[in-house]
């Protein structure tokens, strides 16, 4: 089948000119295996209609779609990584290969990673390991589940390579994978225009971004839309730190080359999802200090803003800039408050009464070590349904749990229709812990078995129609 009507093409990218990417060839692959096509997704973007050899000759040859992006392109970014400045960045395993809008008249760019070498490489060879693709299924799948703002996987196929990696058993196989975004344009693309002191450019990508991105405007002085676009992003990504708190969910590599402007969590790398409340839990093992432990993400995403701040200090009044950076703090909790009702199926209150709960469940689930998950399945909607649970006589005591006890009986729940959903009558919830992904990877891995992903991804979908936070 032809692509739908739904279909719309949108290479915005090209407005911006020369000096923000390089033309890439894609990289030619043995096999054209689909493990993983997002048909709920690509319906968004009228893509759902492809056959499987469509697909294919999209996601894996990466034929032109029609009236879009003519050839591939290469991203030019600079960042912080650990918060060490790196100037030889850039889209090394991947590129922006088309740019559409969907059924809400969005921007999606449609981004790739193991799709070759380019010039930012950095004597990479360019492609993903098919565990590497997995893993960003489930990370993406269970983050959309929960609400979050977060890319989507669209498309995983298997391409019949084997790859060496230090930190995978090897030979491993291999994948390319695309991704949708709303905007792949990160706060490391302004950070290298500064660098390069181009004003020009600066002023561009700014216009670019409030235009396409915000719907905002681009009258007034540079200064001016410099501000606005720095209070907009501020503000979104305030609302990543939220989404990243409340999801239980640690990113790792929250460096300032994957921080797109729009918000969106996404370049999964070493995540985790918490066992239980635990502050200081990482997920990448290289992470020594524990700069990016999960109780650490909020202040790392506004350290982050600071840099974009400073990306763009030459344009804007640095009094002024500076006012726009220090409202992080109150973006991130008013978000983290909406967040955490949602999450708990709870109408606002609107009152102290809030925070005094937002206090009490932190309180409560580090004192308890309660599982996470469990916690928010146990308690949706405000009163305990799940009373037979074995958690009880470890957890569900004490001052802690008293005091949170007292704090949620005053609220209400949000729709009190979502408790009959099949998810919650079932009596445990879904999670997504270290041990069921390497569980998952083993069946693919020594039995070449798919089914238990496929069984996984259904089930993380059933607990999102439950939750109904998706966006």
């Amino acid at each position: 089948m032809p692509i739908s009507k739904q279909y719309h093409a949108a290479p915005i990218f090209n407005e911006l000119g020369e000096g923000f990417a390089d033309q890439v060839t894609a990289a030619l692959y043995p096999n054209h295996t689909i493990r993983f096509r997002n048909d709920r997704a690509a319906t968004e973007i009228g893509l759902g209609t492809l056959t499987d050899q469509e697909w294919a000759g999209y996601f894996a040859n990466f034929k032109a779609m029609p009236d879009n992006l003519p050839i591939p392109l290469a991203q030019r970014y600079h960042g912080h990584q650990f918060r060490t400045y790196n100037p030889d960045l850039g889209d090394g395993r991947g590129f922006l290969y088309a740019q559409l809008r969907d059924n809400q008249q969005r921007i999606i760019d449609l981004t790739t990673k193991g799709s070759g070498t380019t010039p930012y490489s950095r004597a990479g060879d360019g492609k993903l390991t098919l565990k590497g693709g997995v893993r960003e299924i489930l990370a993406s799948e269970m983050l959309e589940a929960l609400g979050t703002n977060t890319s989507r996987t669209l498309s995983i196929i298997e391409t019949g390579e084997k790859l060496y990696r230090t930190d995978e058993p090897s030979p491993t196989r291999s994948a390319v994978m695309v991704r949708m975004t709303h905007s792949n344009i990160r706060i490391g693309t302004f950070q290298r225009h500064a660098y390069h002191s181009d004003r020009e450019r600066l002023e561009k990508l700014t216009h670019y971004c409030l235009k396409h991105y915000y719907n905002a405007g681009t009258n007034g002085t540079a200064a001016d839309c410099t501000l606005r676009l720095l209070g907009l992003v501020s503000e979104r990504v305030a609302n990543q730190a939220a989404d990243l708190m409340v999801a239980g969910f640690v990113h790792g590599v929250l460096n300032t080359d994957n921080i797109c402007i729009t918000g969106e969590i996404f370049d999964f790398g070493p995540w985790r999802f918490l066992p239980h409340m635990d502050l200081s839990f990482t997920a990448a093992y290289f992470d020594e200090t524990k700069l990016y432990a999960y109780g650490r993400q909020p202040a790392a995403l506004h350290w982050n803003i600071y840099q974009l701040g400073g990306a763009l200090a030459d344009i804007a009044d640095e009094k002024a800039v500076k006012s726009v950076l220090e409202d992080f703090p109150r973006q991130y909790f008013v978000k983290l408050r909406q967040k955490l009702l949602a999450r708990l199926g709870l109408k606002p209150k609107g009152d102290d009464g809030d925070d005094a709960l937002l206090k009490a469940v932190n309180d409560f689930m580090i004192a308890a070590g309660v599982p996470y998950e469990h916690f928010f399945y146990d308690w949706f909607g405000g009163a305990r349904r799940n009373n037979d649970s074995p958690l009880d006589a470890d957890v569900y005591r004490g001052e802690p749990f008293e005091t949170f006890q007292s704090a949620i009986s005053d609220y209400n729940p949000m729709d009190k229709s979502l408790l009959d959903h099949a998810y919650f009558q079932r009596g445990t919830p879904c999670t997504l812990l270290i041990e069921e992904v390497e569980s998952l990877w083993a069946s693919i891995a020594d039995d070449d078995n798919w089914q238990p992903l496929y069984d996984k991804i259904e089930d993380i979908r059933m607990m999102g129609d439950a939750l109904k936070l998706r966006p």
